[in-house]
């Protein structure tokens, strides 16, 4: 997905940078498969596999979005937040905290899918977009 990285790296590793396009895709992939796994699944088996399949897409998902938050010069921990504000609004605010975990939401979309990453290295590696060259 990003560059010098693979598929594995991207889902299942919270190390290292993400840039916005790679970081959109994965995070389509991921609330597309979700919505799949939704709509094959009935109620009576999302109950049983739902406990395998949702700590998982939760794990890629803090992956993925801990990357992106890198790129940006920000904590992967901040992940947690987003995260939690996803499980609170589904499927639709209601309330006060709700209303607050949207504006989480509204952040974290700009922030990730909007703003470019921050120019040359971070304390979290190198520019996906511009790596540099390994000094020997």
């Amino acid at each position: 997905m990003g560059r010098g990285g693979d598929l594995a790296e991207t889902f299942f590793s919270a190390d290292g940078r993400l840039s916005r396009t790679p970081f959109l895709l994965a995070a389509m992939f991921l609330i597309l498969l979700a919505a799949l796994y939704e709509a094959i699944v009935g109620p009576t088996l999302h109950w049983v596999t739902g406990w395998i399949f949702y700590p998982a897409l939760f794990f890629c998902g803090a992956c993925v979005i801990s990357k992106r938050l890198h790129d940006r010069g920000r904590s992967g921990w901040w992940a947690a937040l987003i995260l939690s504000g996803a499980v609170a609004v589904w499927p639709q605010p209601v309330g006060f905290f709700d209303f607050l975990f949207a504006l989480v939401l509204i952040w974290a979309s700009v922030e990730l899918g909007v703003l470019a990453g921050e120019q040359g290295s971070n304390r979290f590696g190198s520019n996906p977009l511009r790596p540099q060259a390994a000094l020997t």
